[in-house]
């Protein structure tokens, strides 16, 4: 924290000024301080305190010079803070708390990673899962169209004794095929929500 002034040749000529007038009667005291101030060398440093005095003497007598025309060219001498040396006893603590932290933070961060994952949606059990599934639908879906064409072709072959016209036995074949079709779709929804839970 600032607690001086580092003046300027400004704020030293005025107060050579000042302590060469005669005329005033500065405090013996304030004379001294200011005289030695003036002695020091570069950066010459004036205490606040010294300020204060100064400021005072020259309210009372009604100078008509201010104190910050005298340090209008002055700044605030901000002394330099000196940090302590660290101890290394507790160096070595901290180094060792943020290690365990860190390893904390690493721990619970990999807590629910599986070492058989393939990528962020499942494991290699889920996979196979996910593969059984579709192996089951690739088969009822085969399962659906063998029994719709045999279906049709038993109708087709079957209708050459009723019909024996080519259209005919056509038609009727797409009609068995169909109603058959139909019924294998009604089962195939049926066993479906019965896997899935629903009523």
């Amino acid at each position: 924290m600032a607690s001086s002034f580092v003046v300027g040749d400004k704020f030293k000529h005025k107060v050579t000024e000042l302590l060469s007038n005669k005329d005033l009667s500065l405090p013996r005291a304030l004379k001294e301080e200011l005289e030695e101030l003036l002695e020091k060398p570069q950066p010459t440093v004036l205490s606040f305190s010294t300020a204060r005095k100064l400021q005072q003497y020259i309210r009372d007598k009604e100078h008509p010079l201010y104190l910050h025309e005298l340090l209008e060219d002055s700044c605030l001498h901000l002394p330099e803070v000196v940090k302590p040396p660290r101890n290394l006893e507790l160096v070595a603590r901290l180094e060792k708390i943020k290690s365990k932290l860190a390893n904390e933070e690493y721990n619970r961060m990999t807590r629910n990673v599986n070492s058989q994952e393939i990528n962020r949606n499942g494991t290699l059990a889920d996979f196979g899962r996910q593969v059984r599934s579709v192996k089951a639908v690739l088969v009822t879906v085969f399962n659906f169209l063998v029994t719709v064409v045999a279906a049709f072709a038993c109708s087709y072959m079957g209708s050459q004794y009723l019909f024996t016209e080519t259209t005919a036995r056509v038609i009727s074949a797409v009609i068995a095929a169909s109603v058959v079709g139909l019924a294998e779709l009604y089962v195939l929804v049926r066993t479906m929500e019965g896997e899935l839970g629903e009523p």
